[in-house]
């Protein structure tokens, strides 16, 4: 029990590690950075794009940043990056919440199998909540690696898989591996002795020893009247 509460507790700090990790991903803006090509050498500019937001890095230590506003005019890959992020975030964030009251050194959640039905269930919420914050960090990189590749593309315009995709490959495995932690913890668990069963032979025998001395007595009884 120790070691599974033990293995528990590591699970839920690995949850809050993926949780931050994701939630700090989906706020940068370097998910694709430009890449040094020989020619970014003389303007000295770098050029970062990000789910929400792009922005550029002067040489002269200027940063400036230009929101997306407009939805309908980004590609598939960024909006399907935007939605799965916070579904991703917001998952993360009730599969902790469930986590926590199935935590085995807690006293909230319930009875012990309360806390392995709501331990399964956060677990599950953070298996999701990683395989959403895993699809956007590898379908950028598949981006941008297809666009760096391509020679019709100008090499102005070339990226790089940024900080961001790389917060968002290690917040998925620590998600993956809190939620399957949770979701293994209460597996195979053995059901306590039965206290009933036991005595029941134990009453069986006292109750033929009892209809067995009954009959005696009576035989008892009737030769006594016998003698009177």
């Amino acid at each position: 029990r120790m070691a599974s509460a033990g293995m528990q507790v590591f699970a839920f700090i690995l949850a809050l590690l993926g949780l931050f990790g994701a939630t700090v991903s989906t706020l940068l803006p370097n998910w694709k950075v430009s890449a040094d090509m020989g020619s970014n050498i003389i303007t000295a500019i770098s050029q970062m794009q990000g789910l929400w937001m792009d922005c550029t890095w002067y040489s002269t230590g200027m940063f400036s940043c230009t929101l997306k506003y407009s939805v309908l005019s980004l590609p598939a890959y960024l909006q399907t990056a935007r939605t799965a992020m916070v579904l991703s975030c917001v998952l993360a964030a009730l599969g902790i919440c469930l986590s926590s009251l199935g935590l085995k050194c807690t006293r909230w959640g319930g009875g012990r199998q309360a806390k392995g039905h709501t331990a399964i269930a956060g677990g599950a919420c953070l298996l999701l909540a990683g395989l959403l914050c895993l699809v956007p960090a590898s379908w950028f990189t598949n981006e941008a690696i297809a666009s760096f590749r391509d020679s019709a593309v100008p090499e102005s315009n070339k990226f790089e898989p940024g900080g961001a995709v790389y917060v968002s490959f290690v917040s998925a495995g620590f998600l993956f591996v809190g939620g399957s932690v949770f979701c293994t913890s209460c597996a195979g668990k053995q059901q306590g002795p039965r206290i009933s069963s036991p005595n029941k032979p134990q009453q069986q025998q006292h109750q033929q020893c009892c209809s067995v001395s009954q009959p005696l007595d009576n035989k008892a009884g009737y030769s006594l009247q016998d003698y009177v």
